[in-house]
């Protein structure tokens, strides 16, 4: 394996032929980063994918774990992240996972558990804190300008036409049809987290139905939306909201300091930004500026990468975390608190909003209490399917639903058995 603080490239495998395509082009030589394996159980999109890059190819995880490579970067289902993860730790790689870290509190134990036990770099590759704007608001809130945080809003609504939403969510058990609403909420909390250095610790949170997209349209049972409010260490109340509510698309992010304000200029979190100081507090400053700002280095290569250059970052952050030795700032241990928090807020909603304390994952004896806690909601036997996937509880789709959801798997060729 390479060793730290080696300039060989550091040898990568990729878990995932679909998204995971974004980590595989971006394992290249100008992060230090080298592509010698992929794996996934779609064969015949595997084989396409390896020919492409040239590299060895698996449809046994097992198998891939064999091979000569330093580390390992999960692309996945949402809800199946952990365990490889810690299998993958276990073996002896550094490992980057997409959202989700974890999806029971089970999990979250065991991961932190698992990076501490293998002393291997572990990084959480949430990608919206590293656009430009949220890496320039970060930046302005370090410096002192807007004071200190009391108020900060994140929403990510990925408004989304019905045929397309079917066509990334193939088969009745696809996860995305039984996500409760609370649990993809790291786009919106993350870059709030990483420009204000803060923890959460207590969560509460509500659920929205959307009766006018729901049946006879979708084969979805998971609710449309959600509003998370989150209490961080610092005292500041952060509130989160998204994620498909038909309303409209945006991304955006606002902080509110007691000396101004820093946010996104549109709903468009890639874009410029927006200062705002009172009159009375502006100390020699416009009291309003907006700008776009570049990213503080490397912006030709995040210009081209997807995600507002955020998937250039994350494997940017974790070769150099490898490289280094030091925890990357989306380390496990902030990975799993900002998953957890959309579990916690999941068991929120269902009690009308009754808040809930945040575990500390760094504490074993906080750890303790929670490593038998496997309440999810999955069907696919994943989770033990004791959460709810709506307010509501469960309401099947009625047959016009699943006939229309039926013909977009079939155009799109999807053979899976739960159609």
């Amino acid at each position: 394996m390479a060793k730290r603080g080696s300039n060989k490239p550091i040898r990568v495998g990729v878990l995932g032929v679909g998204r995971g395509q974004s980590f595989a082009a971006g394992a290249s030589e100008a992060v230090g980063m080298k592509l010698v394996a992929l794996c996934d159980t779609w064969a015949d999109r595997l084989k396409q994918v390896g020919k492409r890059y040239g590299v060895a190819t698996y449809t046994d995880f097992d198998k891939f774990l064999e091979h000569d490579m330093d580390a390992v970067i999960l692309a996945n289902y949402f809800h199946q992240h952990a365990p490889f993860a810690i299998r993958a730790l276990n073996a002896g790689f550094h490992v980057m996972s997409e959202t989700a870290a974890n999806t029971t509190l089970a999990e979250g134990v065991a991961l932190c558990r698992a990076v501490e036990k293998s002393g291997k770099t572990y990084m959480f590759a949430e990608n919206y804190p590293f656009s430009a704007a949220n890496q320039e608001m970060r930046k302005v809130y370090r410096s002192g300008e807007i004071g200190n945080a009391i108020y900060a809003e994140g929403e990510y609504n990925h408004a989304a036409e019905e045929d397309w939403r079917l066509s990334i969510s193939p088969g009745f058990n696809h996860w995305r049809n039984w996500m409760p609403s609370t649990y993809y909420c790291s786009h919106a909390l993350a870059p709030l987290m990483y420009i204000t250095d803060t923890m959460p610790v207590k969560v509460n949170g509500l659920s929205m139905v959307e009766t006018g997209s729901k049946s006879p349209n979708t084969a979805r049972v998971a609710d449309a939306g959600s509003v998370i409010l989150c209490r961080m260490d610092s005292g500041a109340v952060f509130r989160i909201m998204g994620i498909m509510i038909s309303s409209e698309h945006r991304v955006r992010y606002e902080v509110h300091g007691d000396k101004g304000l820093i946010g996104t200029a549109t709903g468009n979190a890639w874009g410029g930004i927006r200062i705002h100081r009172e009159e009375w507090l502006r100390e020699g400053k416009p009291v309003e500026r907006s700008y776009s700002p570049d990213w503080p280095e490397h912006g030709d290569l995040a210009r081209r990468a997807g995600h507002g250059g955020g998937d250039f970052w994350t494997n940017f952050h974790f070769a150099n975390a490898i490289r280094s030795g030091k925890p990357p700032y989306l380390d496990v241990y902030r990975g799993v608190a900002m998953c957890t928090v959309g579990i916690l807020a999941w068991k929120s909603a269902l009690a009308d909003g009754a808040p809930l304390d945040m575990p500390d994952f760094k504490k074993e004896s906080a750890r303790k209490a929670h490593e038998n806690d496997h309440w999810s909601p999955w069907p696919d036997g994943s989770g033990d399917g004791t959460a709810p996937p709506s307010i509501r509880g469960y309401e099947k789709p009625n047959a016009k639903a699943l006939a229309r959801s039926r013909g977009v798997w079939k155009r799109i060729g999807y053979k899976g058995k739960d159609v």
